[in-house]
């Protein structure tokens, strides 16, 4: 493909999704020369079936070509690209306007729209996010998704080394602000160029909703606060997550706990995650009712789940609310040292909620995951964090995604865990490369489990296997473990409710 018919093509492309009018192809051409620093174009006829992954490569090798980019740096790239995105990307005003007209007819036929844009305009970028493994895996508490995240762009060397010698701008003030609609990006912060957001008021607050360019599972949003203000669990929140799904009731909303190693990985803004997707947490069920009393009405349960979550459901969300802040408030300031829960250690809180809200036909359904940050000398990244012998395949923070039931692991782990499936089958050993020696206790123990493999045999047992990992990870994290002490001890403080 050529360089003009590649521009012929992204503005053909541009016509097909209807992010540009017929009368609108003249300047959508110069904005994309302008873009790639061309004054002149040799007129071309566009490739019929071109995909915009082939179209934006072309353009992009030729740009760094001309030494427009450093065609090595996948920053640099992804900077150029999203600017000729931007091109073709409609304004602001006629996308929200769009997304209102939709709304008025049904609030999915308004999110159905607006995820289709987000993927038209390489905002999400599909072609990245279809290279993520994905498989489920069965346990005691039902079906676990596992993914390995490949979507993500990995750490740019290059854009790391440069960010160093460039002065530190305070603009935006982190990758979920208002202020990155539209923004060109920088080697230490991406670019935004076709970037799109929805206003909305949150219980009388200015909100944004957005869609997450990495899309860890269906339709997934961030509903923002236009302001940057930090993350917080507290009575507020819980009538925003009510609101949202009272909005959006075909979605789910959660929101990141507020205190290190259990909360999410950006505390500095008030965000929450929501979507179109079923959740293994969502379908495990209540496995033990329990009252609270001056709240009968709201139906109220332990959950079957590897973490601790009270499950509170009913038709009355300001009821629901209520409950949610009454418990929020004994667990903030509940010890139980039987357990090893410490409200507090030399003044430092240590007990939060990771909070999720969604409807179930008339019902507002909320679940309440009781976390706990306490480090200890043998467990300095947390007691209830995976502990050291999970780190080969989860080290990270147990977010709200991994919460509900979805393990969102390193991309390491694709050519790791092939690595270890091959030596199983060939009888290799498991220590003699860095890549595998992480693994090599627990790949033993599978070989001793299962005996010998055949060609082809390994990796989905390595899949399941792994997914039993996740689930050893979710019962690290849950503050009352699944045995008779932990459930007395998970019933002790819902008789503190009293």
């Amino acid at each position: 493909m050529t360089v003009g018919q590649a521009i012929a093509s992204l503005v053909q492309y541009g016509l097909e999704k209807n992010l540009i009018e017929p009368c609108e192809k003249i300047w959508a051409t110069n904005g994309i020369l302008a873009v790639l620093r061309l004054d002149a174009l040799n007129e071309a006829q566009p490739v019929e079936g071109a995909a915009l992954p082939e179209i934006l490569n072309t353009l992009l090798d030729d740009a760094a070509s001309r030494g427009v980019i450093d065609g090595e740096s996948i920053t640099q790239r992804d900077i150029l690209d999203t600017a000729l995105m931007a091109v073709l990307t409609p304004r602001p005003s006629q996308v929200i306007r769009t997304f209102e007209e939709k709304y008025a007819a049904g609030p999915e036929q308004a999110t159905d729209w607006y995820y289709q844009l987000s993927k038209d305009t390489n905002y999400i970028r599909t072609d990245r996010i279809a290279k993520d493994l994905h498989w489920t895996t069965s346990t005691e508490y039902g079906e676990l998704d596992i993914t390995i995240n490949l979507s993500k762009p990995e750490k740019d060397p290059k854009a790391i080394a440069l960010a160093k010698s460039m002065p530190q701008s305070g603009y935006p003030k982190c990758q979920l602000c208002a202020e990155n609609e539209g923004y060109a990006g920088r080697m230490d912060h991406p670019a935004r160029g076709n970037h799109r957001m929805i206003p909305m008021t949150v219980c009388g607050e200015q909100w944004m909703l957005q869609y997450s360019p990495y899309v860890y599972y269906n339709e997934h949003c961030i509903a923002l606060n236009a302001a940057h203000v930090p993350m917080k669990i507290d009575r507020s929140c819980f009538d925003k997550l009510l609101d949202i799904v009272t909005r959006f009731p075909h979605y789910f909303v959660g929101s990141n706990a507020d205190l290190p190693i259990v909360g999410g990985s950006i505390l500095a803004h008030e965000h929450f995650q929501g979507g179109r997707c079923l959740f293994p947490m969502e379908a495990a069920p209540v496995e033990q009712e329990v009252t609270i009393p001056g709240f009968e009405d709201v139906k109220t349960g332990i959950v079957k789940w590897p973490m601790s979550v009270l499950r509170l459901t009913g038709p009355d969300k300001e009821r629901i609310a209520q409950l949610a802040e009454k418990i929020l408030a004994a667990w903030r300031g509940y010890t139980d040292e039987a357990a090893f829960i410490f409200a507090e250690t030399d003044g430092v809180p240590h007990n939060t909620i990771t909070p999720i809200a969604r409807r179930r036909g008339a019902d507002y359904e909320m679940d309440l995951v009781l976390r706990n940050n306490i480090t200890t000398e043998e467990y300095p990244l947390g007691v209830y964090h995976p502990h050291a012998e999970l780190h080969h395949i989860k080290k990270e923070n147990i977010g709200l995604i991994e919460v509900m039931g979805r393990a969102v692991l390193p991309a390491r782990l694709k050519e790791e865990l092939a690595l270890v499936a091959e030596l199983l089958e060939n009888g290799g050993d498991l220590t003699a490369d860095e890549r595998t020696a992480k693994h090599a206790e627990w790949a033993e123990d599978i070989r001793r489990r299962h005996g010998a493999f055949a060609r082809g045999e390994a990796w989905p047992v390595v899949q399941k296997e792994t997914g039993l990992v996740f689930a050893t990870v979710l019962e690290h994290a849950g503050v009352y473990k699944r045995d008779e002490e932990g459930r007395a001890a998970f019933l002790r403080f819902v008789a503190s409710l009293g």
